[in-house]
């Protein structure tokens, strides 16, 4: 049915013109809100591929489609970046970074610059060998990831109305098969005090003060999380700590801390925040437990407002997206996929934690290159995730497309 032999060999050819693309990917500046220069050169580089539309939305996300057929399949990557952070830490220019036969580095090499890369070239694959068939593939280079994980699916799920029957995640997997990942939420805990002179704190009320038996009952509750066998245990942790107070000869009258927490199956984010309204210190000091919001304006000026909540999702090893993947991988490489998970958050929370659409990942890169100094991507990796885009879907729609399950609920939280 597929000539995995043939789409390797037309991939290893693509090497030097996937390596070239990403090297210009990672020259150009694209953090969250910034990503406008860089979608104009995927989107170059999509025409020049042949892909059958290029467009962009009014997010500011660039769309290339290939095939009119009936099953709609996306591919996604994000083409933002964050920061470079200290310099001093980068042996090599972050964005011209380092190249030799194997390795590449750069901001984004990995997070995920690398998977909109072998995405492209997937498609010029796909076009060369003529593996089009009852299926139109929609390849999206997504901004803001990095600031809102899955906003710009909201947009696409809603706005748009694309609902396809199952988006692959490009994020880094080190060339393995990922079915998951744990969710998250971002909370902020306020306690309220009364400020008067530091010389005679016993006039006030510390907010400070009330805050201090929050931070060790939230130290505690992290150790008691409950555990999935595949996902893992929640956690939380406070990430920062802000406060008010009319000077430093004054007593604070308000303090604030911010909560990473993540969330496992069974956990959602009316539980999550119970969790912590229920504290006997959150009681004690009637302290205000809330969500964080996000509205920032996209490059095209486009805000789209949503909650800090982004919910966990995972398929099972047997879904036939699952079996796609791993059927497409022993044929293109003559071995068994290792399937795995995510430790961090992708676009997934959107596509498949709120809009129930199965999602599953594949990229080139390693989890840990992410948003650390000198990251780099291997090029052996970035010619296999070409060749895995361009067997997927021709693979799925001849052999498993019939054998999905219809999407009923969403699966958030199972």
């Amino acid at each position: 049915m597929l000539d995995f032999e043939q789409i390797m060999k037309a991939a290893e050819g693509y090497k030097p013109q996937i390596s070239k693309f990403l090297r210009e990917l990672i020259a150009i500046p694209s953090e969250s809100t910034e990503e406008h220069a860089v979608v104009q050169r995927v989107k170059e580089e999509m025409e020049a591929a042949g892909f059958d539309k290029v467009e962009i939305d009014p997010m500011g996300n660039v769309m290339g489609t290939i095939g009119h057929g009936k099953h709609l399949i996306a591919m996604d990557a994000h083409i933002d970046t964050v920061g470079i952070g200290n310099i001093r830490n980068w042996e090599y220019d972050p964005y011209q970074g380092y190249e030799d036969e194997e390795i590449i580095i750069g901001r984004g090499a990995s997070d995920q610059t690398g998977g909109m890369a072998a995405m492209v070239y997937a498609g010029k694959i796909i076009k060369d060998l003529k593996l089009e068939d009852d299926y139109t593939l929609l390849m999206v280079g997504t901004v803001q990831e990095e600031d809102c994980d899955g906003l710009c699916w909201q947009y696409i799920i809603k706005e748009l109305n694309l609902r396809p029957e199952f988006v692959v995640i490009t994020e880094p997997t080190s060339c393995n098969i990922y079915r998951g990942q744990r969710g998250r939420m971002e909370i902020k805990v306020t306690t309220q005090g009364i400020s008067c002179h530091g010389s005679a704190p016993e006039r006030g009320v510390n907010a400070i003060y009330k805050m201090a038996p929050i931070l060790m009952e939230l130290q505690a509750l992290n150790q008691n999380l409950i555990a999935h066998p595949f996902l893992g245990k929640g956690t939380l942790t406070v990430s920062e700590i802000f406060h008010t107070s009319p000077s430093r000869c004054a007593v604070a009258d308000s303090c604030r801390i911010s909560i990473d927490r993540r969330l496992t199956a069974g956990e959602d984010r009316e539980y999550a925040l119970d969790q912590i309204r229920k504290l006997p210190s959150v009681i004690s000091a009637e302290a205000e437990v809330a969500m964080y919001d996000y509205s920032r304006p996209s490059y095209t000026g486009l805000t789209y407002p949503t909650d800090a909540y982004f919910p966990t999702w995972f398929i099972e090893e047997e879904h036939p997206v699952c079996m796609t993947l791993t059927e497409a991988y022993q044929g293109l490489f003559r071995n068994d996929p290792i399937l795995d998970k995510w430790t961090f958050s992708t676009n997934g929370v959107s596509i498949m934690g709120m809009f129930g659409i199965p999602c599953i990942g594949f990229g080139p890169g390693h989890e840990d290159q992410a948003h650390a100094p000198n990251e780099k991507t291997w090029k052996c990796e970035l010619v296999k995730a070409a060749a895995m885009y361009a067997a997927i879907p021709l693979l799925y729609t001849r052999k498993y497309a019939e054998k999905m399950p219809e999407v009923t609920e969403n699966l958030a939280g199972r």
